[in-house]
């Protein structure tokens, strides 16, 4: 009898330990994954195309635009930089720090707003318009559907942030939520670095 109470205390804990649950595996982290493939098809989809319009066309970009390096290249290395600070937010919340947690994705946050006012700052002063020519269209559409999946993990990390102002709700063993965002935004960043090698530097080649 005390033998089998040990057995399922040692169950109990594996499952905890696992994130199985009622003997359930956890399928949350491979669903986020499988969601992000799929959004990568999405991106590789438009990347594919935006190449073929600049192997194929004569002029890229076309009617005399030239795109400025200055305000993108700072808005890269807020970007990118905003995932090393989101991953200080985990490594605070693996130690049981949930302040450390709130204060780093407090952090990204302010760099996310950041660089989507600075995305914003530059649609206004582009001098041109969607609908203008090819490469106006494609330069929209891209940093455009890029800047939405921004606005999504900016709202993720916001998230996180108003759920860990509850007691318990991230600790060292249990923290998904964070895990989950800090992937996402990686993701972001990663995407954005390809999208600024080909619309901003690879028409200067």
């Amino acid at each position: 009898m005390q033998s089998s109470a040990i057995e399922n205390q040692v169950t109990v804990g594996y499952e905890a330990e696992s994130g199985h649950h009622h003997g359930h595996p956890d399928y949350r982290m491979f669903g986020l994954v499988l969601f992000l493939v799929a959004e990568s098809m999405i991106f590789f989809g438009l990347f594919s195309a935006y190449m073929i319009y600049y192997a194929t066309l004569p002029e890229w970009p076309m009617d005399g635009i030239e795109l400025e390096l200055g305000l993108p290249a700072i808005n890269t290395i807020i970007l990118v930089s905003s995932s090393f600070v989101m991953h200080k937010g985990q490594s605070a919340i693996r130690n049981n720090d949930v302040k450390g947690l709130q204060f780093w994705f407090a952090l990204t946050a302010i760099m996310g707003i950041i660089f989507l006012v600075g995305q914003g700052y530059e649609y206004m002063h582009t001098g041109f318009g969607l609908t203008d020519n090819l490469f106006a269209s494609c330069f929209y559409v891209l940093t455009g559907f890029h800047g939405l999946h921004v606005t999504a993990g900016l709202l993720f990390t916001l998230a996180v942030l108003v759920r860990s102002r509850s007691e318990g709700h991230y600790t060292a063993s249990k923290h998904f939520g964070v895990e989950a965002s800090e992937l996402y935004w990686h993701f972001v960043d990663v995407i954005w670095i390809i999208l600024f090698v080909l619309v901003y530097l690879l028409p200067l080649v």
